[in-house]
């Protein structure tokens, strides 16, 4: 399993976009030595879901291979 930390910086309706932490925290300079670039954007089709994620927190986001 590979773990990365991301934070949401843009939510609008079910439109959602995240990019990795670099700062705020010794965990967060730790993740952005690993993940120094990249993005996560994604639509959510469910209203419980996006409610759910909240622009400016931090968010694990875990990567393992499905069965």
């Amino acid at each position: 399993m590979v773990r990365c930390k991301f934070r949401c910086h843009y939510k609008e309706g079910a439109s959602i976009k995240m990019s990795p932490v670099y700062s705020g925290s010794e965990e967060n300079k730790v993740f952005f030595q690993a993940t120094p670039a990249g993005s996560i954007e994604f639509w959510s089709t469910s209203k419980a879901a996006a409610d759910q994620i909240e622009v400016g927190k931090e968010y694990y986001v875990d990567i393992f291979p499905a069965e």
